[in-house]
């Protein structure tokens, strides 16, 4: 298992998960974080685990744009972490509190999309030097959303996001496509910030769920470090964007999230019955990840072959390139080259 990038943005969750006043908690890299929504409406995040007993902070409240912990009232600043106040010291107990903080993550809010910054530095509470994605078309109330635990570690679960081969056999269903209906498949790949993308073309033959779209659909498949995967398609001025990020929770287990926006009429109308196809699609692949983790627990040797896994094959060389660009402190340079990848699916 490859370590957990760092100095990177992590997709959190969605806008509507955070509610003014109130705590969630989740974990991202294995670290447990704690987050909430000052009266202002601003995002925050602290690390979930109080310096004084350990009692997680997320079990507490927010209280004038502090969490207070909920064992004994010790009270932490939303913008820093510094300790704000300790309600056990006497008026003449001198005591500087502000030196005691908890880690704070930067938190960014984009459209629908909040995003946490993981820090190599567990001391870093500044502004990161790298930017969260942004998707603009990501600004509207999603009309699908859904997600689940993976019991892998990221690396595996974001190869199976990316593999384009295992549809006939994991997802084979009359209204998607099957075994009987492979044929070869030729498509443009180039380089994107951070990641790749499969350019935008016609969807294939073979992709029955297209055809509801109606007119000429044509689509366009991004991925990006950490994990995030997008799929835009455009038919003439409407748009459905496909947003998928895989998360790592900690070295065994991954949290996938699917949420989709469109302005599509036709689209909203029919969520209901999609939504099933889609939450059907998340857990065909959840039960083969379980499947998968029987092979994995005798640590084989595993091959990868072109061009069916060259994706996968330039996952790895980003990740690779992202962690030495952070230590040798210099700009990402994209290891993807431009190439045309032939498989059969």
């Amino acid at each position: 298992m490859s370590e957990l990038l760092r100095d990177i943005w992590y997709f959190a969750g969605l806008s509507g998960d955070f509610k003014t006043g109130a705590l969630s908690r989740i974990e991202i890299a294995g670290e447990p974080i704690t987050i909430g929504r000052k009266r202002d409406g601003t995002v925050f995040a602290l690390r979930d685990i109080c310096p004084h007993r350990a009692a997680p902070l997320s079990a507490g409240r927010i209280k004038d744009d502090t969490v207070e912990c909920p064992y004994h009232g010790w009270r932490f600043r939303a913008d820093d972490g510094a300790c704000a106040e300790i309600p056990a010291l006497c008026a003449d107990q001198a005591m500087d509190t502000q030196k005691i903080k908890v880690r704070h993550f930067p938190t960014r809010e984009i459209g629908q999309l909040v995003w946490i910054f993981m820090s190599a530095d567990k001391r870093f509470s500044g502004t990161p030097d790298v930017d969260p994605p942004a998707f603009p078309f990501a600004d509207r109330k999603p009309i699908m959303d859904d997600g689940l635990v993976l019991n892998c570690h990221v690396d595996h679960a974001v190869v199976g996001l990316m593999d384009p081969a295992h549809g006939p056999y994991v997802h084979a269903q009359w209204w998607w496509r099957s075994e009987h209906s492979m044929h070869e498949k030729a498509k443009a790949f180039e380089p994107r910030e951070h990641g790749f993308a499969m350019a935008a073309h016609t969807p294939s033959s073979n992709s029955f769920a297209y055809k509801l779209l109606g007119g000429k659909p044509v689509t366009e498949i991004t991925f990006r470090l950490p994990g995030i995967r997008t799929e835009e398609i455009k038919v003439g001025d409407k748009t459905l964007l496909s947003f998928t990020a895989v998360t790592p929770v900690n070295d065994t287990k991954t949290r996938i999230r699917q949420v989709f926006f469109t302005d599509m009429g036709l689209i909203k109308l029919l969520s209901p019955i999609l939504k099933v196809g889609a939450r059907r699609f998340l857990r065909q692949d959840a039960d083969m990840v379980d499947l998968q983790q029987i092979g994995l627990a005798y640590d084989p040797t595993l091959l990868l072959i072109e061009d069916a896994d060259t994706q996968a094959k330039w996952y790895h060389a980003l990740r690779k390139e992202w962690i030495k660009s952070r230590q040798d402190q210099r700009p990402f340079k994209n290891p993807v080259k431009a190439r045309t990848l032939r498989w059969r699916s």
